[in-house]
């Protein structure tokens, strides 16, 4: 009776045969690399025993050396035979043990070489020590001695044979260490294939009918999602955004994308010719963190990103950051990503050789550098090296710049500085005065920037300091200076103007004196006229008062009286100095013309000041007229308001002109086209107009002359008191 097994039970038959099969296959290998194992221990724990005998014989061989040595010298030294008591027995022992130690070492050529050398140098240096020993009443004491010192070329080749053990012992061990892995791997690896391959045979006619429904179905979708994973990998492998390398643990680099070969500088024949190697790319310095990286990826099976260089083909470095990870546990395989920092690296150094920059100028440049918070305290403080009486070091940090004691500025001036800080506003050169520990002031200009972070938010000010006490001194010293100058100026011109000085005075005092001779001839008439006595007495008063007015206005002029600031009217303070000029213009023959604007708004200043520098720029029109043949000599005074709300006088006549190179030029100290002028005139006059914030320039007459003008700012007309305030009228 014949048995007909189905195609299921025939298939279930030859895979239950395979699986036998397969287990057999497993348990022979596994029994061949047990044997293999058993083996390469036997040779390991003879070679390891081997080892330790040569240790302990070298030992011996040391220690007896030692003994040989101190016995001769002793006697070499006291000459006691006491000291050769065991003469010849140790060098029995040396000769024995050097035997013993060639026969242990016969398997290893080269400390097999060296034994036998050993063995030799024992034999040649104990006969010569023995006929030093014999010889020892008549030889040189220090001559023996240098002899037996000649023992430290045994101990020498000794070393070396120690060294040499103790590293094939550490080898032997390592192999020891990887054997006991293999074995372990070895019975587990037998383990989980038996009770795999066991637990698939039981289950293989059950799971069968299943595998076969699903088989399609897993099949299709474990391949969509292979491509769709071998598809990422690759786009990031190819789009070269960081470099990617495949590298096995002891260094080998085994595949890399085109952005890492860019990187170190090799081409993909490189790559495949196996020769990029970690060991080969890495600089000396950085081979001991890679061995510690190494290590960790070996415990933790991944490598947290870290900086080194790479060495490039052609020689050069490249910083990189790189990290990686195993595949899998137990592989010696693995990705890493490495990004190339150059650019950083080079940013980072323009970054601090710009803080450098910065520095060296701060330094030189300003003799502080400060930074606030939002509350405007003090965060970081440096001073200038250079720099004296600088506060003590932190001395001010958290603390206001109002909290500091200073001797300047005023409270008013303190409430403005802090309106714009709390407003965010930079602000520029605002002056302080600090006390020094001489009692005097030390000025300091500050200026600083708001901060913002990247949201917007204020979060401080930022910005520096320089002490400017010599440069207020010297503008102290200038201001002296320009004030002697400026009087020398005023007495001068008041010489030139002296005919028309008498003129003027002379014109009321004869006025007066006609007057009061009416005045007596009416009181003489039958009967007195006192009508026309009181219009005469009037006439005097009014005489006498315009004569005042004269002498006044030059004793002003003339005298040295500190600079004052008062509210004047511009136009009146032009027709004072006209009749003062009004004679010298008439001399020469110049008509002297106004246009002034009615309805000038009033200006705060110097009086005398600003008066001087309409009567010099008046004078000098007069004398370049002066030296004109037949010429019309015209000269123009005219004062108007600014669109901006200042106000501009003009100077205008029909001189000889300027010469456009001369234009600012006529403004220099000691420059001048007078054959006796003195250069200081129109300096003077400039530094005057710009101490009351105006400006002042020279330019050509489209008619022929020159033009001088000048401007003052306007005040605001909440700071004009009210009877400061004039109508709207001419002047």
């Amino acid at each position: 009776m014949s048995v007909t097994l189905s195609p299921s039970s025939r298939r279930f038959a030859r895979l239950l045969a395979l699986v036998i099969a397969v287990l057999l296959a497993v348990v022979a290998g596994t029994g061949f690399l047990g044997f293999r194992y058993w083996q390469e221990r036997q040779a390991v724990n003879l070679a390891h025993e081997r080892s330790r005998q040569v240790l302990e014989t070298l030992d011996r061989l040391k220690s007896i050396i030692a003994d040989v040595e101190a016995q001769r010298r002793g006697y070499l030294l006291t000459l006691d035979p006491s000291y050769l008591k065991a003469y010849g027995v140790s060098d029995e022992s040396v000769r024995r043990d050097a035997q013993a130690l060639q026969a242990l070492v016969v398997g290893d050529p080269l400390q097999n070489h060296r034994a036998g050398h050993l063995a030799l140098t024992v034999v040649a240096k104990l006969r010569e020590i023995d006929d030093i020993v014999k010889t020892a009443q008549t030889s040189s004491g220090p001559a023996a001695l240098a002899m037996i010192r000649s023992l430290d070329e045994i101990r020498s080749q000794i070393d070396q044979m120690v060294d040499h053990e103790r590293f094939l012992l550490v080898d032997q061990e390592k192999r020891a260490e990887a054997l006991e892995q293999r074995k372990a791997w070895l019975i587990a690896a037998a383990v989980v294939i038996v009770a795999v391959l066991a637990g698939a045979a039981l289950l293989l006619a059950r799971l069968e009918a299943r595998r076969r429904r699903k088989a399609i179905a897993e099949n299709v979708a474990l391949h969509s999602d292979l491509l769709a994973r071998d598809k990422k990998i690759r786009r990031l492998v190819d789009a070269n955004i960081v470099g990617i390398i495949i590298w096995e643990v002891e260094g080998r680099i085994l595949e890399a994308n085109d952005a890492f070969l860019r990187m170190v500088g090799y081409d993909r024949e490189d790559l495949t010719a196996g020769r990029l190697h970690r060991t080969m790319l890495t600089p000396p310095e950085w081979r001991d963190r890679d061995a510690r990286i190494v290590a960790e990826l070996r415990r933790t099976g991944t490598a947290q990103p870290f900086e080194k260089e790479y060495l490039r083909k052609d020689g050069s470095r490249v910083p990189v950051l790189i990290a990686g990870a195993m595949f899998e546990e137990g592989t010696s395989q693995g990705v890493g990503f490495v990004l190339d920092l150059t650019e950083r690296r080079r940013a980072e150094e323009a970054l601090r050789q710009s803080e450098e920059r910065f520095r060296t100028l701060v330094q030189f440049s300003f003799d502080v550098y400060w930074e606030t918070d939002a509350q405007h305290r003090f965060i970081h403080q440096e001073f200038a090296e250079s720099l004296a009486d600088a506060p003590a070091t932190g001395s001010e940090i958290g603390k206001t710049r109002w909290e500091v004691p200073y001797l300047e500025p005023d409270e008013e001036a303190w409430q403005k500085h802090r309106e714009t800080l709390d407003a965010h506003l930079p602000f520029r050169d605002f002056e302080l005065a600090r006390p020094a520990p001489d009692g005097s002031k030390r000025y300091v200009s500050v200026s600083g920037l708001p901060v913002f972070d990247q949201t917007g938010r204020f979060v401080g000010y930022r910005g520096v300091g320089r002490h400017i006490t010599e440069r207020r001194r010297a503008e102290e010293a200038l201001r002296a200076m320009q004030a002697e100058l400026a009087h020398a100026n005023r007495v001068t011109a008041m010489g030139q103007l002296s005919a028309s000085i008498a003129h003027e005075v002379n014109q009321p005092i004869a006025a007066t004196v006609t007057n009061a001779q009416a005045a007596l001839r009416w009181l003489r008439a039958q009967p007195p006229d006192l009508d026309e006595v009181r219009a005469s007495l009037d006439r005097i008063v009014e005489d006498g008062k315009r004569a005042g007015n004269v002498i006044s206005g030059i004793r002003a002029l003339i005298q040295k009286v500190p600079s004052r600031k008062d509210w004047f009217d511009l136009n009146e303070a032009i027709l004072e100095m006209l009749v003062l000029t009004r004679s010298e213009a008439l001399k020469h023959g110049i008509s002297l013309q106004t246009r002034l604007a009615p309805g000038l708004p009033m200006v705060q200043g110097d009086r005398t000041q600003l008066q001087q520098v309409i009567l010099n720029l008046i004078l000098n029109a007069i004398e370049a007229m002066g030296d004109l043949d037949d010429a019309t000599r015209e000269l123009w005074i005219s004062t108007e308001k600014e669109a901006a709300g200042g106000v501009r006088v003009t100077v205008r006549d029909s001189g000889p002109g300027l010469d456009p190179a001369d234009v600012e030029r006529v403004f220099q100290a000691f420059y001048t086209t007078k054959p006796k002028g003195m250069g200081m005139g129109l300096a003077i006059c400039r530094s005057m107009v710009e101490a009351h914030g105006g400006r002042m320039w020279a330019s050509a007459n489209e008619g022929g002359g020159a033009v001088f003008q000048f401007t003052l700012p306007q005040e605001r007309d909440e700071s004009i008191p009210a009877k400061h305030v004039r109508p709207n009228s001419a002047a």
